[in-house]
């Protein structure tokens, strides 16, 4: 019978208008109840260049169920009681299996799944919405639909996509901004509409706050176990927390969406958006690394490898691996340093593409990027100093 399945998928993917997706999935889908509109679309398995297979089959599906967007870039429909019994037919041969391994099939058991919902009178919501939405994505270009948005910030998130890779410009306009009670968006206007009834009744819900984005560890479960998260809201959905021993403490510490860490880092301060950091990297208490959705920024800060970013620290430039950026100074690139001729031979040393000028004095843009630099704020005369450091960063290995 897998024969037949796999056949069955050669037959789909030789047909003309096939074409393979960079990526695809199901979702659930949370719908507005005055909008329609989707505030918040969950993933349990993510395809990102892979499985063609089982997307042989959704796709072959696509008639007998509504489509919702259809561009050169993605494609979205809803989920019908045709598509669910096709599919349970079509993926037969894997059906025992994955009964007894969820985890062996992983496509298959959302269908399984959706066997359930439609069983159980849940494949559509209250107002005849679709509670389930089939999304591909066949060009990285701007997001036509939430569904696209949600399935990018999740490869951001599971490492899928790496970080500063996907086109994201506009999903501002397309997320609703919706108040957050557990992982249950609910519309503002609606509360709005509905508080005499709701808190009468004693079932005004909790709100944890109001935001276009959901929190991280709402969509994501850690792939690492010894990655920490002492707070909820201080990573947003779409951040990346790398390979394992990632610690982030409470109070001013925080992730936007597409920035993060490649390894066991410490974060006590801010990573703002499209900002990354080297692993072995402590980001100190209330520490900044400027983003790129404002400001006026619109070059992506790295830091690399093993640096330290000192408390109340403000950067601005990019760092090689093995810099330090003392505490309560900012360095920008139009900040301007002194560096010794000596110290500046030792930079080069490691830089072989540093410049070294006889006046001494350098920009901050100068020195994005070098490696082993240490940044200084003489305490006597409040120049700016810049030498190359002499110091081995090294992260508490029991906390991570």
């Amino acid at each position: 019978m897998k024969t037949m399945f796999e056949q069955k998928v050669k037959e789909i993917q030789n047909k003309n208008d096939y074409k393979a997706p960079l990526a695809f999935g199901i979702c659930y889908a949370d719908v507005g109840i005055l909008s329609n509109k989707v505030l918040q679309a969950t993933y349990p398995v993510l395809n990102w260049g892979e499985n063609f297979g089982s997307y042989a089959i959704f796709w072959n599906l696509k008639d007998k169920c509504e489509i919702l967007e259809n561009s050169d870039s993605e494609l979205v429909f809803g989920i019908t009681e045709e598509f669910v019994l096709e599919a349970l037919e079509t993926f037969a041969p894997y059906i025992k299996e994955t009964q007894e391994n969820p985890n062996s099939h992983k496509n298959v058991a959302v269908i399984l799944e959706l066997q359930r919902a439609l069983n159980d009178g849940r494949l559509y919501t209250q107002t005849g919405d679709f509670r389930y939405r089939f999304c591909a994505i066949y060009k990285d270009e701007v997001c036509k639909s939430v569904e696209s948005a949600y399935m990018k910030l999740l490869a951001l998130s599971l490492g899928k996509a790496p970080l500063r890779s996907l086109q994201l410009d506009g999903i501002f306009g397309l997320l609703s901004n919706v108040a957050w009670s557990g992982n249950t968006p609910f519309e503002l206007e609606w509360l709005r509409e509905n508080e005499i009834s709701l808190k009468m009744r004693g079932e005004f819900p909790i709100i944890d706050f109001v935001d276009k984005f959901p929190r991280y560890l709402m969509q994501v479960i850690p792939q690492y176990d010894n990655i920490r998260l002492l707070d909820t809201a201080k990573t947003r959905f779409g951040a990346y927390l790398g390979t394992g021993g990632y610690t982030q403490m409470p109070g001013a510490s925080y992730v936007n969406f597409n920035a993060g860490a490649m390894g066991a880092c410490m974060n006590e301060g801010r990573i703002s958006s499209s900002v990354i950091v080297g692993e072995g990297s402590d980001v100190g208490g209330g520490a900044s690394i400027l983003g790129v959705l404002s400001g006026g920024n619109n070059d992506p800060i790295s830091i690399g490898k093993n640096c330290l970013l000192g408390v109340n620290s403000s950067t601005g430039i990019s760092l090689g691996d093995g810099c330090i950026v003392d505490g309560g100074i900012a360095i920008l690139a139009g900040t301007i340093f002194k560096i010794t001729k000596e110290e500046a031979e030792k930079i080069k040393e490691i830089n072989p593409n540093f410049e070294i000028k006889e006046e001494g004095i350098y920009k901050g843009r100068e020195l994005s990027g070098k490696n082993g630099i240490h940044f200084r704020c003489n305490s006597k005369t409040g120049e700016m100093i810049a030498f190359r450091s002499n110091r081995k960063i090294e992260l508490n290995a029991n906390l991570h």
